[in-house]
Formats: C-alpha cells, structure tokens, sequence
C-alpha cells in the first residue's frame, strides 16, 4: 500500500513540478532570459484564484487566478526585461546579469505585495473537484488526480502546438539558431511575445493547481523559484524533455524522502543529485552542451 501511495503521491507533484518548469525552460531557451520571479508570478495565480473562489467558485477563481499570471507575465516583460535589453547603457555582456538582477527584485516586490494584502499565512485554493478515488485500495483524493491529469493536458498541448503549427516551429527556430530565423522573414518581437503568452498560461494554471493541491504562501516564492531553476539545471538549460525528466526525478525523490525518513528533510536528497550531476555533467541529462 505505501509503495503504490508514494507512486500515486510522486506522479501528481513530479507532473506539477514539470508544468512550472516547463514554462520557465522555454523562457530560457527561446528568448534567453531566466525569470527570477517565476515563484511570485506562480503564487500570485494562486493567491488571486483563493481569494476569488469565495465569490465566483472555484472555477472562476481559477480563471481569475490563470488571467493574473498571464497578464503578470507580460508586466514582466514589459516593464522589466524589455527596457533592459533594449538600454543604451548596459553593456550587451552585461545585459544577462541586469536581466537576472531585475526580475530577482522584481519578484521580490510581488511578494511583498502579497504578503501585504493577503498576509504570509498559507492559503489552499478551493479544489475544481472535490470527493475520493480508491486506486488499488489506496484512497487518493480525486482532485490530485485531476491536477496530474491537467498538468500532463497542458504539456501535451505545448507538444502539439511545438510540433504542428507554422509559429510552434518559428519558437523552436528561435531557441537553436535566432539570427536564421530573422533571415527567413521572422520578427523576433513577435516570437518573444508569443512565448511570453505561452508561459503566462502554464505559470497561471501551475500555479493554481500548485494553490489546490499543497497551497501556497508568499513565503513559498523563493522555493518555488529555487525548485524550477534546480529542474531546469538538472534537466539541461533550454530543454523541455530533459526539464520533464528531472521533474519526475525530484518528484519522486522528495516524495520517498517524506514517507521514509521525515517531511522537513525531503529536499536534501534532490539538492545532493543536483550537485553530483552537476559535477559530473555540468550541462544536464539533455543539454545541448
């Protein structure tokens, strides 16, 4: 029974863990910025989709709480990265580190605006789908199932669109060879502002599970981000699959952590695997280098 509890448990957190990181890998590799207030923006989806569900359900506020993030997404670009990489005055080597140092505070103050209004207190979003599944006697709470289910629902549409569509293959164009791109015709603008769109949406609805399934806090900002850039190094910097592949890793390393030895220690075994793989193979299981 606990063997099948941890395999139910570590499939549900390692599939929410690949849906936020995901979106924070195709940032990277698209238009090369690593967005430091990725944690806030996943909590802020979280928070506005709690306080929203008094009034509008859960449903609504889960829409609310995916809108937020969404347009936070674009504020993000707008308001910080865009005039970074466009200054006249910041050395283009330096522009990287500005771009970093920039959605870091950035991040910073969403949290503290949320702390502010909706204090630092753990806030659990009321679930789109109540009630319990037995799976193989074990009884799992059917919305778990169901953010396992969304989350693999979001990815696999991110696939097709990738795979299948004229603008999927201009963003993964743009993430191997940028200048090519523009000499077929392309506007990088454009596919920068579709990929922000596009993570604006898997950050929304990663963090509004993420509210239903554990909860979520301004305190939980920096760990969220900490978790997805140790995915995202883990995996190889700009690779979705090798993304997914530490997701699952991480997942269900801290989740045998929890049930066998204790809750407070089930990051340590995640953090030892990234230094050793780092050591090892500084560019990830998928890096390109």
């Amino acid at each position: 029974m606990l063997g099948l509890q941890i395999l139910i448990d570590g499939f549900a957190v390692s599939a929410l863990y690949g849906l936020g990181a995901v979106g924070f890998t195709l940032i990277f590799g698209v238009s090369g910025v690593l967005n430091l207030s990725h944690g806030a923006i996943m909590v802020t989806a979280a928070t506005v989709a709690w306080a929203l569900a008094e009034r509008a359900g859960a449903y609504g506020g889960a829409l609310g709480g995916l809108a937020s993030a969404f347009l936070l997404s674009f504020v993000t670009y707008f308001a910080v990265v865009r005039p970074i990489q466009r200054s006249r005055s910041i050395p283009s080597e330096e522009t990287e580190i500005f771009v970093l140092t920039g959605t870091l505070l950035w991040g910073i103050m969403i949290q503290v605006a949320i702390a502010y209004l909706a204090t630092t207190s753990p806030h659990t979003v009321r679930p789109l789908i109540s009630g319990v599944t037995v799976i193989g006697g074990v009884r799992t709470p059917t919305n778990e199932i169901l953010t396992a289910a969304l989350c693999w629902a979001a990815i696999g549409a991110l696939t097709l669109l990738i795979e299948r569509t004229r603008a999927g293959k201009a963003l993964l164009a743009a993430s191997v060879n940028p200048r090519g791109l523009t000499l077929l015709g392309f506007e990088l603008e454009r596919v920068h502002l579709l990929v922000w769109a596009i993570y604006g949406v898997l950050v929304g609805v990663a963090g509004v599970l993420l509210g239903a399934f554990l909860g979520a806090s301004s305190d939980n900002v920096g760990t969220l981000t900490a978790s997805a850039f140790s995915i995202v190094v883990l995996g190889g910097l700009g690779s979705v699959p090798g993304s997914l592949l530490a997701a699952y890793c991480i997942g269900y390393l801290e989740t045998l952590t929890a049930y066998l030895v204790s809750p407070s220690l089930r990051n340590i075994p995640a953090l030892i695997l990234l230094v050793a793989v780092v050591w090892a193979r500084p560019q990830g299981f998928l890096g390109r280098r």
